[in-house]
């Protein structure tokens, strides 16, 4: 085909009825199987779209992004509106515009936000259930934040990470990372240059022990120290976390330009 361009997606969804982000062909409803069908009823081409963060089963995104080639002729930014009308209401394509064909979202220099979100009361509401963990203990929010500064910086995040992680290197970058309470609702923010299989969740899992009063907050580092997954605490649920936002550090390339490469 001539005239292939690259279309940058940015996209929302409920994760609630997803089984993460990649499709398999062992794991059907997926929101990259969605995006995929939808491209292809919207242009008639076959396409695989490229994710930027694969999420797991469950979780949320406000600022994911995605890329995909097309020899179509409809401009990169009405792919916004076209495609929007044959997603499902639970994913939306917030903004569409053409990057450059060497644009690759997961070889670029990024930082990502995620927030971990707990309803922290003896009764869950239930309109809350599938977009905040419950966690009915009283969590003590300063002993979280004074935990969570042992994580911000360069470290091995072994013991923060899923045992089935087939990352090359464990070490990665917390750039800021912060816990909020709004009345009920407590919130884990959490910005790095990269993040472990399940890492955000297992360090919600860790700071809510802390906050219940499980373990002091020095004791993250001696966590760090071990590299071993069991010295952390469990993995929260999936329905509390979502994908805030993905900012490339560099700028998004244009048509004519090149992303830099990590």
């Amino acid at each position: 085909m001539n005239n292939i361009r690259r279309i940058m997606l940015t996209v929302s969804y409920d994760g609630t009825a997803y089984n993460g982000w990649a499709e398999q062909t062992s794991t059907p409803n997926t929101i990259e199987g969605e995006l995929n069908r939808a491209i292809e009823r919207l242009t008639g081409e076959p396409v695989h779209v490229i994710g930027a963060s694969r999420t797991d089963a469950g979780v949320h995104a406000y600022g994911n992004v995605a890329v995909f080639d097309t020899a179509s002729s409809i401009p990169g930014d009405r792919f916004v509106f076209a495609l929007n009308h044959e997603l499902p209401q639970d994913i939306r394509i917030v903004n569409s515009r053409e990057v450059a064909t060497s644009f690759h979202p997961r070889h670029c220099d990024t930082e990502k936000t995620y927030e971990y979100r707990i309803f922290n009361s003896q009764i869950m509401d239930p309109t809350k259930r599938f977009y905040t963990c419950h966690f009915s203990m009283p969590l003590d929010i300063g002993r979280m934040n004074a935990a969570a500064h042992y994580l911000v910086g360069e470290h091995d995040f072994t013991s923060f990470c899923n045992v089935e992680s087939q990352a090359l290197s464990h070490v990665r970058t917390i750039k800021d990372i912060r816990v909020t309470r709004n009345g009920d609702e407590v919130v884990i923010s959490v910005t790095g240059n990269g993040f472990l299989y399940n890492m955000v969740r297992i360090i919600a899992g860790t700071l809510m022990q802390i906050g219940r009063g499980k373990g002091t907050p020095a004791e993250v580092k001696d966590i760090l120290d071990k590299k071993y997954r069991g010295a952390a605490g469990p993995t929260a649920p999936a329905e509390g976390l979502f994908l805030v936002e993905y900012k490339f550090l560099d700028g998004i390339p244009g048509p004519d330009t090149d992303c830099k490469s990590n």
